[in-house]
């Protein structure tokens, strides 16, 4: 995997058929390293990232380009079944941690929302991944004192951020 450069290009695009193996292999590389219970809001396989990259869904599923790589992933997700709030998750490869990619991802998103006059944004995260608590708070992010169980049994933190006018 490429770690990029200073002539790296940054993009963030659609889910399509021709990033869907990329982002695939963003996916495995989350299996491998053990973090892939950090982010887990959809199955890991090839048919289901064909059904969610429909272009005429409502909902958005967009990975982050670089140097040819699928570097990085951010959904918002929920219009499809009715809700006026979407639901954002994110997920940087590994190898590419650590370059502000999951904030650009986030900020992006946060746009994109706004495209679609949603007044804010929700998520959830595990209780214990400190370092996306961190992410978020900065970011806006407001988190109810109650948590959530999860369909694992996981504790979950639900967070929104207002997006303004």
């Amino acid at each position: 995997m490429a770690n990029g450069s200073p002539q790296t290009a940054l993009e963030i695009v659609r889910l399509s058929p021709a990033t869907r193996d990329g982002l695939l292999a963003l996916l495995q590389a989350l299996e491998a390293s053990g973090e892939a219970e950090l982010f887990r809001p959809h199955p890991f396989t090839a048919e289901h990232l064909d059904a969610i990259g429909d272009p005429q869904s409502l909902d958005l599923y967009y990975v982050a380009t670089a140097g040819g790589v699928v570097a990085g992933y951010g959904l918002l997700r929920g219009w499809e079944e009715g809700y006026t709030v979407p639901s954002l998750g994110i997920a940087v490869h590994p190898a590419w941690r650590g370059r502000g990619l999951a904030a650009t991802l986030m900020h992006f998103l946060h746009g994109a929302a706004r495209l679609r006059r949603s007044e804010r944004v929700r998520l959830r995260v595990l209780d214990t991944n400190e370092r996306a608590i961190r992410l978020y708070r900065r970011s806006g992010y407001v988190f109810q004192e109650k948590t959530e169980v999860d369909a694992r049994g996981n504790r979950m933190l639900v967070g929104f951020k207002e997006l303004g006018a």
